[in-house]
């Protein structure tokens, strides 16, 4: 019964994908930005979908169930540092998009001001195509894990399953398939999280008496998490901010970045944050609550896999029909995000990386067979943790795009060689923190972004007034 609701749930998403073949155009702006027209609320639940990924089913709850209530700084931080970027950036990109006429993020940005910065652009397809590889391996053994906890299965088997689905469709439809599953998906994923935080709650006698449990797991109820890098305010201070920026990091993330850039009008973005926002709450506050709860349920589980958490914790609860729409929820989750990631990839290769771009169907759908079959690979030869692996490729993308992209958003210009600059400076500062072991105690993208920025602004200028208008018109 597992198995046949999950595949159920698995065949929905597969035939909305393929069914928005029919309202597709062969033009590369149409399969990487769905010609400029997708609706907010679309855009929003995409959005959110391909946010919360993998990571959010598996990577979240699995570090909620180690940590405790202190894991909703996390959350706090998150989402504040995703707004204040939402609000100071997206609609900029969003015009910057219709003036270029180009279907890339990278492309995007080397042509912001009138140049081409084709150097950057090339150094910058080969960031997206190993990080954004790794993030999408990192989704599709999220669902592998799942497959393994629910129903015991190699979790290669899982991770097979979703690059299938995930190339059947995106191939068909490009990225209007992947926004027409995403909403599909984030119903799903709503509506799985919100069962299992539900029955948790009831199975333990209610509110209170669950309060009254958790009690009895020393620290699990503490606000300030155990391992901060200085005691008392000053390293909670330091936690949240460092939080805040791996949710301003959003904006160097394309493959949720895409997602703004295709919407129909920039004067709709403000209902699309409605939608994005409102969503983005509700279901991490849920994720939060289903990963203490697991600790209530599955006190044996710390010793083994906390990021097998929700598929065990929905095996011990639910009925086997419902397993497998939770079951599906992850999948939907990973999917939303993977095949987002794949796209992305493939823009990367197909318009900037290539001494030539690659225009015609075949060539693009070629380029997404040959990412989705790279991040498999990539999936079923690591045996990293989900957690850690999409933080190492979100502070690394942050660190490279979020800086010019902040800079341009403050009206500064630059040459392509301070952009490359800046890129070089955020990156590896990033990658050194994590190196040296700095990011247990302070997200790396929040250094890799400050480092990048200084070096973008030391060698940026201002634009002339008249370019300024007339960008803003």
């Amino acid at each position: 019964m597992i198995l046949a609701s999950f595949i159920a749930f698995l065949l929905i998403f597969l035939v909305i994908g393929l069914a928005s073949t029919r309202w597709a155009k062969k033009t590369r702006e149409d399969y990487y930005l769905a010609s400029g027209q997708v609706s907010p609320w679309l855009t929003g639940l995409s959005a959110i979908a391909t946010n919360n990924s993998g990571y959010m089913f598996i990577g979240v709850i699995g570090f909620t169930y180690t940590t405790g209530l202190a894991a909703i700084w996390l959350m706090f931080g998150w989402i504040l540092g995703d707004l204040l970027a939402s609000l100071f950036i997206h609609r900029k990109l969003r015009e910057a998009t219709g003036r270029s006429g180009e279907a890339s993020f990278a492309a995007v940005l080397g042509t912001w001001n009138g140049g081409a910065f084709a150097v950057w652009r090339r150094i910058a397809a080969v960031v997206m195509v190993v990080f954004l590889g790794a993030y999408a391996a990192a989704q599709i053994s999220a669902g592998g894990k799942a497959l393994q906890g629910v129903l015991g299965w190699d979790p290669r088997l899982g991770a097979v399953v979703i690059a299938a689905v995930i190339l059947a469709y995106s191939v068909a439809g490009g990225i209007r398939a992947s926004i027409w599953t995403d909403a599909a998906q984030s119903v799903v994923m709503i509506a799985a999280m919100s069962l299992l935080f539900a029955v948790g709650i009831a199975g333990q006698g209610g509110i209170g008496p669950t309060i009254d449990r958790m009690t009895e797991v020393p620290g699990f109820l503490d606000w300030f998490p155990s391992d901060l890098l200085f005691p008392g305010v000053l390293g909670m201070g330091l936690f949240v901010l460092g939080w805040m920026f791996a949710g301003f990091s959003v904006i160097g993330q394309p493959h949720i970045m895409v997602r703004f850039m295709a919407l129909d009008r920039p004067e709709h973005l403000t209902r699309a944050r409605i939608w994005y926002y409102g969503y983005f709450i509700l279901f991490y506050g849920l994720a939060t609550g289903v990963g203490m709860l697991a600790r209530l349920y599955l006190p044996e589980l710390g010793s083994m896999d906390p990021e097998l958490a929700l598929p065990t914790i929905a095996l011990k609860l639910l009925p086997a029909v419902l397993v497998g729409a939770v079951l599906a929820g992850i999948f939907a989750a990973t999917m939303s995000t993977a095949d987002s990631l794949v796209l992305s990839c493939s823009a990367a290769i197909t318009h900037d990386l290539l001494p030539r771009r690659l225009e015609t169907p075949l060539q693009i759908k070629a380029a997404t067979a040959f990412v989705t079959a790279l991040a498999l690979v990539i999936a079923l030869s690591k045996n990293q943790s989900v957690f850690s692996l999409v933080i190492l490729a979100w502070s690394t993308l942050a660190s490279a795009f979020a800086p010019l992209l902040t800079l341009y958003a403050l009206g500064r210009r630059i040459t392509e060689g301070g952009a490359i600059a800046a890129m070089a400076a955020g990156v590896v500062t990033a990658l050194a923190w994590r190196y040296l072991g700095w990011h247990a105690n302070l997200y790396e993208g929040m250094p890799g972004i400050l480092a990048g920025l200084c070096v973008a602004w030391a060698l940026s200028y201002r634009r002339p007034a008249a370019v300024a208008a007339r960008q803003s018109s």
